[in-house]
């Protein structure tokens, strides 16, 4: 049976998820689908096409979760009397900025924190998950529309801001856990148990239970706060 685009990028994340960027070929994406890698470019023309249609699937439904969770939320802040989230349509979809101050723009700086959170999570889901999305944006790959959907709630300049500090701050947690969970962090205790012993370890893209993120999911929150408030001011 012949193998359609979606079969293609599923397979592309399995060796992602196996083998990380890095070792993420064409070569092995066919061997994957269990077909000559020439196949391949009947569904996409490169590899970077590949690599944002991958971004695209990793980053599916941030905006839809985002918003149903601070539907969720149990008050809108600032509203007269603290009506409950999702009462009405301002919490529920993106909106225009209101003037500084109103409900509606603090509304949509709510939002725009719990799409950043889902983004981020979402990214450390997978191995190498913010390397592969933060690439695909960087080069204006892909098209997905979360740029589009922060610059409906904070504004172009605002979106691109949150988008970067984003990026930057999940690559670099990442980074840590991945250092993490083969015990290259500095200062950490050495492992002299060898490879078997760590065999049951998660992959590298997400923590153990028991791994200190050395602060960087509060350092991440401490950020968000900055930039909205200043998107505030």
């Amino acid at each position: 049976m012949r193998n359609s685009l979606v079969d293609v990028v599923a397979a592309a994340l399995r060796v992602l998820g196996a083998q990380g960027l890095e070792g993420c070929s064409m070569r092995r994406v066919a061997a994957e689908l269990g077909v000559q890698p020439s196949a391949l470019y009947h569904h996409v023309p490169d590899k970077q096409s590949l690599l944002a249609l991958m971004a695209d699937d990793i980053v599916a439904g941030v905006g839809a979760r985002a918003r149903k969770r601070a539907a969720e939320s149990r008050e809108v802040p600032g509203a007269a009397g603290s009506r409950p989230a999702g009462t009405g349509s301002a919490v529920t979809r993106p909106m225009a900025m209101g003037p500084v101050g109103s409900d509606s723009a603090e509304v949509n700086r709510r939002v725009a924190r719990c799409m950043c959170e889902e983004l981020r999570s979402t990214m450390l889901a997978t191995r190498d998950g913010a390397d592969v999305v933060a690439t695909a944006a960087a080069f204006r790959m892909g098209a997905s529309d979360l740029e589009d959907e922060l610059a409906e709630l904070v504004g172009r300049d605002g979106a691109r801001t949150l988008l970067i500090y984003t990026f930057g701050q999940a690559q670099q947690t990442q980074m840590h856990r991945q250092a993490a969970a083969f015990g290259a962090l500095l200062g950490a205790p050495a492992d002299s148990s060898g490879p078997a012993a760590r065999a049951d370890r998660p992959d590298p893209a997400g923590p153990s239970p028991t791994e200190s993120t050395d602060g960087l999911d509060e350092a991440f929150a401490r950020g968000l706060d900055v930039i909205l408030t200043g998107l505030a001011a």
